[in-house]
């Protein structure tokens, strides 16, 4: 290939500007590796060129300069740090986005892990309270929470709240409910309790190795989500990885493994141009199971991300029909009433000193 600094619009450029120093090879990088992973993007399905032919290519909508991206999604935690993403939750489905070859999938994958990785983290205090606002889709519309959780597992918090076994009288589920119980790590130690806190999953991801084999390896030997008959090693993996990102604070290089891990599940593609549930700009990491998994699910199932930040913004997790007893038969009515999965978003997340508190 041809310099392009040969071509004379180049250099009269250059001597109208001969007062600007050159770019770095350092600053050159990131746009260089964005442009290398456009040209490789195909577009897959409906739309398609004869042969997988990209009908179209054009750079991804992303930030070069990532120190926005850190203040959005890094863990500075200690001084209360949030991310906070604004949205509408009246939608509940992604418009068609451009669905991307595995190759272009991988390149963009590894990108993500190579921003998230760079990241910096602070551990929170053992008093500090891990703030999240979630909304879930369901038949009843979108219904939003927050929650407050101590990072030393004595204490748990929530709006709306919801009163305690048999206690209705004069209940106010908009009064913030308080919970403060026993020392749930100590709880974990004695008994072998197998719900961490915050801080012992927090302290166990950080053990983990960056390989992103070594690390999922790691994950299916101690995470203890539980095994289901049947279950193929990437559905596992598929499974594994979708809990993990529930997690509100995560290491960075767990964060660039979970990526790079992503990139190697069968059947695994990033999707851009789509929104989250909430309606926000979203890039998202799907598969398909043409018919349902081990543990149920079937069709399409998708992980929203930030597009710049990569930050985790929710998910859609489908369901196919209800399974009847046999003899039994489901009417055109009763399959549109099919349980349509789980489809969840993160609105806010950080790091407070109270319950009740927001970043």
């Amino acid at each position: 290939m041809n310099d392009l600094s040969e071509l004379p619009e180049v250099s009269a450029l250059r001597e109208m500007r001969s007062d600007v120093p050159l770019p770095s090879p350092e600053l050159l990088a990131p746009q260089r590796e964005l442009l290398t992973a456009a040209f490789r993007e195909e577009t897959v399905g409906a739309g398609n060129g004869a042969m997988g032919t990209p009908l179209s290519l054009s750079l991804p909508r992303r930030r070069l300069v990532l120190v926005g991206a850190a203040a959005v999604a890094g863990l500075a935690v200690a001084g209360g740090v949030v991310a906070s993403l604004s949205g509408d939750t009246t939608s509940t489905a992604s418009p068609a986005g451009q669905l991307l070859s595995a190759q272009a999938s991988a390149d963009t994958l590894e990108l993500a892990a190579a921003t998230v990785e760079k990241l910096g983290a602070n551990e929170p205090r053992p008093k500090q309270w891990v703030y999240e606002k979630s909304t879930s889709f369901g038949s009843d519309g979108p219904q939003t929470s927050e929650q407050w959780t101590r990072w030393d597992g004595t204490g748990a918090a929530r709006l709306p709240g919801s009163p305690s076994a048999g206690n209705f009288e004069d209940f106010d589920p908009n009064k913030l409910q308080v919970w403060y119980g026993p020392n749930q790590e100590e709880k974990w130690k004695e008994e072998g309790y197998d719900d961490r806190s915050q801080r012992q999953f927090y302290r166990f991801l950080a053990t983990l190795p960056s390989d992103p084999d070594r690390m999922m390896k790691r994950i299916r030997q101690e995470h203890a989500i539980g095994d289901i008959p049947g279950e193929t090693p990437a559905e596992r993996d598929w499974r594994e990885i979708d809990v993990l990102y529930r997690s509100v604070l995560i290491p960075p290089k767990v964060q660039a493994g979970l990526f790079r891990a992503l990139a190697k599940i069968p059947g695994a593609r990033v999707e851009k141009g789509v929104e989250d549930p909430l309606g926000r700009p979203a890039i998202g990491v799907t598969v398909t199971y043409a018919k349902p998994s081990a543990a149920g699910w079937t069709g399409k199932q998708e992980i929203f991300f930030d597009p710049e930040t990569y930050a985790y913004l929710g998910e859609v997790q489908g369901v196919g029909p209800i399974e009847l007893p046999e003899g039994m038969s489901q009417s055109p009515e009763d399959l549109q009433e099919s349980d349509p999965g789980i489809i969840t978003a993160r609105a806010a997340w950080g790091v407070v000193d109270k319950p009740g508190a927001r970043p």
